[in-house]
C-alpha cells in the first residue's frame, strides 16, 4: 500500500472515531445503608449483652419516624415534655429522611404531601402549625410547581400520568367508566384519610384489586397499568396482591385539587426539618433498641448503650421488630412489607427528550420500576443545568422475602446497570449526563395491604394492643402513607398519656 494510502485509512479511521460514540463517563456512587447489620445481629439474639449506663425518663417513644416525631409533637402540644425518642439511624425520619449535596437537597423516600381533604383535620392542623396552610388556603410556594406528572408511551413524553397517546376507543370508554366507579365510591363516605375512623367492613377487602377489575370488566392494559401502577407506587405490591378496599381507596379517598400536591427538594424531609425544631433536645439517634421488658410498674427499655428506666413506651418503630425485643409480644404475622431501592443520581445535564418538558414527577410506562423524581423542580432558578433525580423501585414482582435477597445480593454496580437501562428507556443519553448514583435499600419500606387485612381481627386487635406500651406505626393501618403514621402517632401519645 502506498503512503498515500495509508495515509488515507488513517483519516478513515479518525473520521469514524468522531462518529462513533464517546467512551462512557465513569460514574462514581455507593449503597449507604448498613442498618440491616445490626437488625440482622438483632434478629439473631446477639445484642443483649454488655454494660449500659442507667438513664430515667417517664416516656419512651421509640422510632423517630413520622409516627414517632408526631407522637412528640401531640405531647408538647399537651404540655408533657418529660420524654425522650430514640432513633436506631444516625438520621431521624425513617422514610422521610433525606440527603443533600452540592446540587440539592434530595429526598430518600416519601416526596411529597397530598394536599390534605377538608375532612382530614390533624394533618390540616400540622400544616397551619408549619405555616403551610393559612386562611384556608395552601401557601403557593410549597405547592408543586407546574407541569407537576408526565408519561413516557410510544417513544414520547406525555403530560399526565393517565395514559393518552395510541389509545383505542374502547381504552377510554374503560377509563371513563373506571372514573366514574370511582366518583360513586368516593360520594360513600366511607374512603377517608385516615381511612379507620370513616371505614365499614366491606366485601372488597376479601378480594384482590387485580379480580376486582376483571370482575368489572376492565380489561385495556392501559386501564390495567394505570391501577397497577397506583398500586406499586402506594403499596409497593401488586395489583393482585393489594386488597380491592385499599385499591380502590387510592383513587377515590382524595379530594379532586387541581394545585399540589406539596412538595420540596427534600420531600417530606422538609416537614421533619421543621419538626426537629422543636423535638430536637428529645431525640436521641443512633441508639437502636435491643430489650424491652414490661413490669408491674414500668417499662425497661435497653439500648446498646443505656438502661431506660420508664412509667410507658411508644412503639412508633416497625411492628414486627417487637418480636425481637420483647417476650409476649403481639402477633405481627400478618403484616407483609414491601421492600424497596431507592437511588439518587446526580446529574452534569439534562438529557435530550422528546415530547412535553420535564416534570416533577416523570413515570415510564411499563416499566418494573416507578420513575424519578426532579428535586431541582421547584427551584425558581430559569435555567438548570446540573440536577438530582431520585428513582423509586418496589420488588413487587417477587415474594417480599425473596426481593429481600435480591437486595443484598445485589452490588452497587448490578444496580447501576438496572437503573441506567431503566431511565436510558426514555433518555438515550443518560450515562452521558450521571456523575453519581447512590442507593439506599429499604428491606421493610412499608406495610402491604393484602387482601383480608384492612378489616380482620387481628389487625384490629393490634392496633388497640397496650397498656405501659402502645403501638404506633403506620403498618397498624395495613396502609404506610404520611397520615396515617401521624394518626398512629397521635392516637398512641393520647392513649399513653393515660398511663404515665
Amino acid at each position: 500500500m502506498s503512503a498515500n494510502g495509508v495515509k488515507s485509512l488513517a483519516s478513515r479511521r479518525a473520521f469514524l472515531l468522531q462518529l462513533a460514540p464517546k467512551t462512557e463517563r465513569r460514574i462514581e456512587g455507593a449503597i449507604l445503608d448498613d442498618s440491616h447489620l445490626r437488625g440482622h445481629r438483632l434478629r439473631d439474639g446477639q445484642m443483649r449483652g454488655g454494660l449500659r449506663e442507667p438513664r430515667k425518663a417517664p416516656l419512651v417513644i421509640v422510632g423517630g419516624g413520622i409516627a414517632g416525631l408526631c407522637a412528640g409533637w401531640r405531647l408538647l402540644q399537651k404540655g408533657f415534655r418529660d420524654f425522650v425518642i430514640l432513633e436506631m439511624e444516625k438520621q431521624a425520619g425513617g422514610n422521610s429522611r433525606w440527603g443533600e449535596n452540592e446540587v440539592s437537597a434530595y429526598p430518600w423516600a416519601a416526596h411529597y404531601l397530598p394536599v390534605p381533604n377538608r375532612g382530614s383535620k390533624l394533618v390540616r392542623e400540622l400544616c397551619t402549625e408549619l405555616g403551610l396552610l393559612y386562611e384556608g388556603e395552601f401557601e403557593e410556594r410549597h405547592l408543586c410547581h407546574s407541569p407537576q406528572e408526565r408519561l413516557f408511551l410510544h417513544g414520547r413524553w406525555q403530560e399526565g400520568l393517565e395514559p393518552e397517546v395510541g389509545l383505542q376507543k374502547a381504552d377510554r370508554e374503560q377509563f371513563q367508566r373506571f372514573a366514574g366507579l370511582m366518583q360513586e365510591q368516593a360520594a360513600s363516605g366511607q374512603y377517608t384519610v385516615p381511612w379507620e375512623p370513616g371505614a365499614k367492613a366491606s366485601a372488597l377487602d376479601r378480594m384482590s384489586m387485580d379480580d376486582w377489575l376483571r370482575e368489572k370488566g376492565f380489561d385495556s392494559p392501559y386501564l390495567r397499568w394505570y391501577v397497577e401502577y397506583g398500586c406499586r407506587d402506594d403499596y409497593g405490591s401488586l395489583a393482585k396482591d393489594t386488597s380491592a378496599w385499599a385499591g380502590v381507596h387510592y383513587f377515590a379517598a382524595r379530594e379532586h385539587e387541581d394545585r399540589g400536591p406539596l412538595t420540596w427538594p427534600e420531600g417530606n424531609g422538609w416537614i421533619v426539618k421543621q419538626l426537629l425544631k422543636k423535638l430536637a433536645p428529645h431525640v436521641v439517634a443512633g441508639a437502636m433498641v435491643t430489650q424491652v421488658a414490661i413490669g408491674a410498674r414500668g417499662v425497661r427499655v435497653l439500648t446498646e448503650t443505656n438502661d431506660w428506666e420508664s412509667k410507658g413506651v411508644i412503639w412508633a418503630a416497625p411492628s414486627y421488630l417487637l418480636r425481637y425485643v420483647m417476650e409476649g409480644a403481639p402477633d405481627t404475622s400478618g403484616i407483609i412489607y414491601s421492600p424497596w431501592i431507592t437511588a439518587n443520581l446526580t446529574l452534569d445535564r439534562m438529557p435530550r427528550q422528546a415530547g412535553t418538558e420535564f416534570a416533577w414527577d416523570n413515570v415510564i410506562y411499563d416499566s418494573p420500576a416507578l420513575g424519578y423524581v426532579v428535586a431541582t423542580h421547584q427551584s425558581l432558578r430559569t435555567r438548570i443545568d446540573e440536577s438530582v433525580w431520585t428513582w423509586y423501585y418496589p420488588l413487587a414482582a417477587v415474594a417480599p422475602a425473596e426481593g429481600r435477597k435480591q437486595l443484598l445480593a445485589r452490588d452497587w454496580a448490578w444496580w447501576r446497570e438496572f437503573i441506567l437501562n431503566d431511565i436510558g428507556k426514555a433518555h438515550r443519553d443518560i450515562r452521558q449526563c450521571v456523575r453519581r448514583i447512590d442507593l439506599m435499600r429499604f428491606g421493610h419500606a412499608m406495610a402491604r395491604p393484602a387482601p383480608g387485612w384492612m378489616f380482620s381481627p387481628a389487625r384490629a386487635a393490634l392496633a388497640k394492643w397496650g397498656g405501659r406500651m402502645v403501638l404506633a406505626n403506620s403498618d397498624l393501618s395495613g396502609l404506610s402513607i404520611f397520615e396515617e403514621a401521624q394518626y398512629r402517632g397521635v392516637g398512641a401519645a393520647e392513649r399513653i398519656l393515660r398511663v404515665v
